[in-house]
């Protein structure tokens, strides 16, 4: 048998000096500097780093059953065809669901009514499988709508997810004063917050940033700007600060590169415990994370499946309580069943077979990612208290302020390398599958409120791959 003694020694200790010394030779005449980088916002990234012993974000519990909540999103046109795909995701792995209502049926399932909803639901168990909307200017009265669906069950797993802020970053206009769209989703909500007490009243979501090309922190800090003006909102409407904070959840997207995904969900914990604590909330905040699709690509689209798969282990790494993964062909049409399950699958297989999950916060100490989540969280931070100083977010947004901090993110994005795209394009296209659907409009209530309409420079959502592609 062979002397294996020799392996289990001790290794000699590396240096940060001997380290260098190899780094050097590498790089030849090039400078040490040159590996030193920076996010679009500025905010320096390192070569290397010691360990930290000071985590900087609070633990996220890991639950018995599963580690988080995998969510899948519906927005098929026709009612019919989006209640058959909530109910293959749910008996298909996911744990639940988010309904995206357009009444128009361009961009979500054309609902308008309490029927519609209740045909898009038939066969959920809403006490089993919690279901979230996302309906723009419509979410007062798609929330009532969904209560209608819940039959006031108190054990009702529901998320209404107002967030009328997003709807109206995204358009640069809100039909009435984007001020009465905050009292009206307010008032709604203390409606139905004492039936539903398990329910989940607004979504504060920085995506429309994201997804508009903006920032970590610029995101991070657009969330927590539009939770505060929720809970303001909450507590005129006659709900205990406290109980408040409880009832909004945080909404962050998770992109391919999983180490600034880490670090902002984190950065985003610590921002959200400064401030509920503050307010005598829990610090403890819940964060729905979605991929993004400003980093898909419709040229070769298959490699979309390696840029999902790096999100959602970064959503889970930085602690989401929801993960909610698009589907590899969302930037040419709507997804097969087969891209369906595909995304499903990819999270089944993070939180099963690679128990991703099974560690509360397996990034704390690592020093890359503590000085980036210390980074994040320091410049959200400010950028919050720049604009609470300003007026809040709704003046934040008119003013431009917003906008400009997002155009700023997008001139200092250095060319991309998108496998697929600008690195190692096909030599031979392989096509992929989309569905095929007609966009058919119902009926549905205005969401129009009374007075002058609101306006800000618009949030337009774009792709990363889109000029090159």
């Amino acid at each position: 048998m062979a002397d294996t003694s020799a392996l289990t020694g001790d290794f000699t200790a590396a240096t940060e000096a001997a380290w260098r010394k190899l780094v050097d030779k590498t790089l030849g005449e090039a400078p040490f500097a040159s590996l030193r980088k920076t996010t679009v916002e500025g905010l320096a990234i390192a070569p290397l780093y010691a360990p930290s012993l000071t985590p900087q974000a609070p633990a996220r519990l890991v639950a018995a059953g599963r580690a988080w909540d995998a969510g899948a999103l519906t927005a098929h046109p026709d009612a019919a065809r989006a209640n058959a795909e909530i109910l293959a995701d749910l008996n298909g792995g996911a744990a639940s669901a988010i309904v995206r209502i357009d009444s128009t049926g361009k961009t979500g399932v054309a609902v308008g009514s309490e029927a519609g909803l209740a045909r898009v639901l038939d066969g959920v168990i809403l006490e089993l499988a919690p279901v979230a909307l996302d309906a723009g200017f419509l979410g007062p009265q798609a929330a009532d709508w969904l209560s209608a669906a819940a039959k006031a069950s108190p054990g009702a797993l529901l998320r209404f997810h107002l967030d009328p802020l997003s709807a109206y970053a995204r358009a640069g206009a809100s039909p009435g004063p984007v001020e009465a769209h905050l009292v009206a989703a307010a008032n709604t909500a203390v409606r139905l917050a004492d039936t539903y007490p398990q329910a989940q009243l607004f979504l504060a979501s920085g995506r429309v940033v994201h997804e508009a090309g903006g920032g970590e922190a610029q995101e991070v800090a657009f969330a927590t700007a539009a939770a505060i003006a929720y809970a303001k909102a909450l507590v005129r409407g006659g709900m205990p600060m406290a109980q408040a904070f409880a009832r909004i959840s945080l909404g962050l997207s998770a992109d391919a590169d999983h180490f600034l995904t880490i670090a902002k969900l984190r950065a985003a914990r610590a921002v959200w415990a400064r401030i509920a604590t503050a307010c005598g909330g829990d610090p403890t905040g819940r964060i729905e994370a979605r991929s993004s699709r400003r980093m898909l690509t419709a040229k070769d689209a298959w490699t979309n499946m390696i840029r999902l798969t790096a999100a959602g282990f970064g959503a889970a790494v930085g602690g989401a309580d929801t993960v909610v993964l698009g589907n590899f062909t969302d930037a040419l049409g709507l997804p097969t069943a087969f891209a369906r399950r595909q995304s499903r699958n990819t999270q089944l297989v993070l939180m099963e077979e690679a128990h991703v999950g099974r560690v509360a916060d397996p990034a704390a100490g690592a020093g890359y990612v503590e000085a980036l989540t210390d980074q994040i969280a320091r410049a959200a931070w400010a950028d919050v208290q720049a604009i609470e100083a300003a007026g809040g977010i709704v003046a934040a947004l008119v003013s431009g302020r917003i906008a400009a901090g997002v155009a700023a993110a997008n001139a200092a994005r250095p060319e991309p390398k998108i496998i697929g795209v600008t690195a190692f394009p096909p030599a031979k296209d392989a096509p992929v599958e989309v569905e095929i659907a007609a966009a058919k409009a119902v009926d549905a209530p205005s969401p129009r409120l009374p007075g002058p309409d609101g306006a800000c420079p618009p949030l337009r959502p774009m792709r990363i791959s889109e000029a090159f592609e």
